[in-house]
């Protein structure tokens, strides 16, 4: 009997249906001579055929990996995920984080939300076999990219507290990405800067702040903590003036809380985050600031 030419809509189908991979798909349907049954029936028994199912289980597990170019002009993270700890430690999975952390760069500016969830997009693709791979759920649940804006550093908490150094494939649970405007050629190959790059970064994915700045704040969540502070003290008896300054004073509690700079530092809680920036520009002679950041934890994309 004759064998029958696979076309790549047959091959995508099957894959659709079976979530195998490209190859095992056309292999199979080969082997089958364009019977999807019977192919469906080889990806079977060579355990292909169950990544669909398992498409539909929980993957809360996984790393943070990250990508950042020699000058710091962009940078990259990206939470991908699996089902248990196990595989997020396994080559394969690590080399994944690389594979979708270099589609991203690939893409550029062309790398946004609906270009990640494409079911006929790389990154699906890249998810898909390696679910057929791994015998588990395989997911890129997000990623950030800052480019051209400023200085983009990086860090990866890694569980024993280390740093991951350039090793973005070892990934870790928490990965943080801070871009920092006022930054020369001479100030970034300051140690000072490095040190304040890493403690900033560290800041982060310790206290897990919300802005950069007081600024940033959306007023009507300024607002609701106004009204919150108002409704505490309506019965107090005190004169609205006096209400005011002690609702000023309960914001700047608010702020110590989900601003950046106003956060106590990690390394000395005497020193607001503004404080030790402060005392950074004054040894570089530079005027540093942290325009914008990203926390990702593991499960928290979910």
């Amino acid at each position: 009997m004759a064998t029958i030419a696979i076309t790549a809509d047959q091959v995508k189908k099957l894959r659709e249906q079976t979530g195998a991979g490209m190859m095992e798909c056309k292999t199979a349907l080969t082997e089958a001579n364009g019977d999807f049954e019977e192919a469906n029936t080889i990806l079977r028994k060579r355990g292909l055929a169950s990544a669909a199912k398992k498409a539909g289980r929980t993957a809360s597990e996984g790393l943070i990996g990250r990508r950042a170019s020699d000058d710091h002009s962009w940078g990259t993270l990206v939470e991908v995920n699996c089902e248990t700890d196990f595989v997020a430690r396994t080559p394969e999975f690590q080399q994944l984080i690389e594979d979708v952390l270099t589609e991203i760069e690939k893409a550029g500016d062309g790398a946004t939300e609906a270009w990640l969830k494409n079911p006929d997009g790389p990154i699906h693709k890249l998810a898909v076999d390696q679910i057929a791979t791994l015998k588990e759920n395989i997911a890129v649940s997000r990623f950030v990219r800052y480019a051209g804006q400023g200085y983009v550093g990086q860090y990866i908490h890694l569980p024993d507290g280390g740093d991951a150094g350039k090793r973005a494939a070892r990934g870790g649970k928490i990965g943080v990405q801070v871009e920092f405007s006022g930054v020369t050629p001479a100030v970034s190959g300051r140690e000072e800067f490095a040190t304040l790059v890493k403690e900033i970064a560290m800041q982060i994915a310790a206290l897990s702040p919300k802005f950069a700045s007081r600024e940033d704040v959306p007023a009507d969540m300024l607002d609701k903590e106004k009204s919150i502070y108002r409704a505490q003290m309506a019965d107090s008896g005190k004169p609205a003036h006096v209400i005011d300054k002690i609702v000023e004073g309960k914001l700047g509690s608010f702020y110590a809380q989900v601003v950046l700079v106003d956060q106590p530092s990690i390394r000395d809680p005497k020193l607001s985050v503004k404080d030790v920036l402060a005392q950074a520009n004054k040894a570089l002679n530079a005027s540093v600031a942290v325009t914008r950041f990203a926390r990702l934890k593991v499960g928290e994309g979910n």
